[in-house]
């Protein structure tokens, strides 16, 4: 059986005999702190760790991998097997013994030694988010009224190629702190362009030619 972290949510992943399955520690027979623990854990390592992938290290790493283990082994004791404790920030999986869990205590306030992460800065970003939606879908709405003159199909495409182009990098910024609004303001820019295309185009004054 290992211990994952995922989305934020800590996981028991084994085999049931037939297929692979993922279990909730909150169903299994376990202390009540454990279980905390286990997915407060889980929380500060998809904090660190937002894309579940991409290793990290330095100080808030190290004690996110050695809390981990220390919970691991606990686990591995309260279940009295084995436990294959997947480390979220190295990527590294390490099998626990149930007797490592009596090597050295479990730190119960680990999240207070790690970096005190700052609050979402809703009102900027959201700020920040209309800003760059309504640029976007001016320029966008204004390239597909020019093209839809001379052809639908142009507007079509060239449409196809701008979100084609973009997706990438929306995508990747999703979620980078500050660029994760001005690539929601991007895909919302888009969508809102869209829409004004596909309105004038069933609005009952449309002379737009096909071809």
């Amino acid at each position: 059986m290992q211990l994952h972290a995922r989305a934020g949510r800590a996981v028991l992943v084994g085999h049931d005999g037939n297929q692979m399955r993922e279990v909730d520690p909150r169903s299994l027979a376990l202390p009540s702190d454990l279980t905390a623990a286990l997915h407060e854990w889980a929380e500060v390592a998809h904090a660190l760790v937002p894309n579940d992938h991409e290793p990290v290290g330095g100080t808030a790493g190290d004690l996110v991998t050695r809390r981990g283990r220390q919970l691991a082994g606990r686990l591995a004791t309260e279940l009295g097997l084995p436990i294959a404790y997947a480390d979220p920030v190295s990527g590294e999986v390490v099998e626990v013994e149930p007797s490592v869990a009596t090597e050295e205590p479990v730190e119960e306030d680990f999240a207070d030694d790690l970096p005190v992460r700052e609050p979402t800065p809703w009102a900027t970003g959201l700020t920040v988010t209309v800003v760059v939606a309504g640029m976007v879908a001016v320029a966008v709405a204004s390239l597909s009224f020019a093209l839809a003159q001379a052809s639908l199909w142009l507007a079509v495409i060239a449409n196809v190629v701008v979100i084609g182009g973009l997706s990438p990098s929306v995508w990747l910024a999703r979620d980078v702190p500050v660029w994760r609004w001005v690539a929601l303001g991007v895909a919302s820019g888009l969508v809102l362009a869209w829409a004004a295309l596909l309105l004038s185009l069933l609005g009952p004054a449309t002379t737009v030619p096909t071809s």
